[in-house]
């Protein structure tokens, strides 16, 4: 493994969505979130991080020790138990010795572990992890429309149902798409909270990689069109920062529409992004 990261950095991620929803609200019929007193879309953090760990996943192929803990169909205790049953957790004779190895060992084999952190004290105890990632919720650069559109499937689950329908076998259905909206999210990296877990500068730039390549290997009908767009990266000299990250990110200006008269239909609506005016001593923006 690489070495710890010893540099703090603060990052603005945009992303859009063309005819489809990007994370829908199983509380609201799985309509795309939204702030209901703006109008403004939501994309939860959670949403996020799930496509991340999907792409670390598939690039490397679940191999340790880049394996992923919070994985489809995956029992997590199991996985925690299996670190008390190796031979140097085992080795520990106090309990709280026992928990501290426990959570080493996990964070040593898991990605998102030592990424976004997680709890693991729901089985045999692992402790808590605080990861060095974080992630804000994004928000829609502008108000979005969610369009509903009745579905149809030429087929019926049982014979019940065909009976009902005489023979018509169909079956209705609902589904809600976002016409187009460019979001903004916010991240956040701690290299004191990276030196409790392990973060490393290659797991580093694995996760730049994924949030660059994360929507390409997570299509599909209800998502749309999906991407990154843009990525802006500021990188403190120091641990602690040489900067504030509300004033980095407030030099990140959000796109103007090019004709403000017309709804936002693609990317190429908007005006440049890019960062705007002097960037403070000690921070570099990629």
């Amino acid at each position: 493994m690489s070495e710890i990261i010893k540099n703090r950095y603060d990052f603005v991620l945009f992303f859009d969505v063309q005819d489809g929803n990007p994370n829908g609200d199983p509380d609201a019929g799985n309509l795309p979130r939204m702030d209901a007193e703006t109008g403004y879309g939501l994309v939860t953090d959670v949403c996020l991080k799930r496509k991340v760990r999907n792409f670390v996943h598939l690039v490397k192929e679940a191999q340790r020790p880049y394996d992923i803990f919070v994985k489809e169909k995956a029992v997590l205790n199991n996985l925690i138990a299996e670190a008390h049953a190796t031979e140097e957790v085992k080795a520990q004779k106090k309990p709280a010795e026992k928990i501290e190895s426990a959570r080493q060992w996990m964070c040593a084999n898991y990605y998102d572990i030592r990424t976004f952190g997680a709890v693991m004290s729901t089985g045999e105890n692992a402790g808590q992890v605080r990861g060095p990632v974080q992630l804000t919720f994004s928000r829609s650069v502008d108000p979005i429309i969610a369009t509903e559109h009745s579905i149809t499937r030429m087929a019926v689950t049982t014979e019940a149902d065909a009976e009902k329908q005489q023979g018509d076998n169909r079956t209705m259905g609902r589904k809600y798409t976002v016409p187009y909206a460019l979001y903004r999210a916010h991240g956040f990296i701690s290299p004191h909270l990276a030196n409790q877990t392990g973060f490393t500068e290659e797991d580093l730039e694995l996760f730049w990689q994924a949030l660059r390549n994360m929507f390409d290997h997570d299509h599909s009908a209800a998502r749309g069109l999906m991407g990154t767009r843009k990525l802006f990266i500021f990188k403190h000299d120091s641990a602690l920062g040489n900067a504030s990250a509300q004033q980095l990110f407030e030099m990140v200006e959000n796109p103007k529409l090019k004709d403000p008269e017309k709804p936002a239909r693609a990317f190429s609506d908007y005006e440049n992004i890019e960062v705007v005016g002097d960037l403070p001593k000690g921070v570099t923006v990629s």
